[in-house]
């Protein structure tokens, strides 16, 4: 298992880092308007209005500084998990976000909702990458090969 290490911690940064930057981007409509087919939110109002349901318990305007910081985070996590630089920074900040999400997410719709969307395998994948030594194909592998 040892010898596939490299393809699956490959496997598992793009799917994490292509999932977080196609979320990302779909708030802020790159993939088309609300409603189309496959979209999510298609703009800011969409998705804000969903996060401010999930963050009930605070005030409106932290609230929509959260969801500003969460989808920033969340296109900065899939970028450099995308790429592999920064990736054990990147695989923690996106597990302990997706985990947040997850409370959230329980807090306002009841346990089914994270499970139904898989957010604690996205956060626990997320910590598993973190833990692995090495990243194959990575600008990190490069930058240690060329460190000398």
């Amino acid at each position: 298992m040892e010898k596939k290490l490299p393809y699956i911690q490959f496997y598992l940064r793009l799917a994490l880092g292509i999932d977080f930057l196609v979320l990302g981007l779909d708030r802020l409509g790159v993939w088309g308007s609300n409603g189309g087919r496959n979209i999510s939110w298609g703009d800011w109002g969409h998705f804000s209005s969903y996060a401010h349901q999930m963050m009930f318990f605070l005030p409106w305007t932290l609230a929509e500084i959260l969801a500003v910081i969460a989808t920033i985070c969340e296109l900065a996590f899939g970028a450099l998990l995308v790429i592999g630089w920064l990736t054990r920074w990147a695989a923690i900040g996106s597990g302990i976000l997706t985990f947040c999400f997850a409370l959230c997410m329980i807090a306002a719709f009841g346990i089914s909702s994270p499970i139904n969307y898989s957010v604690f395998v996205v956060s626990a994948g997320s910590f598993l990458l973190a833990t692995i030594p090495q990243y194959t194909w990575s600008i990190d592998q490069w930058l240690l090969k060329n460190k000398k």
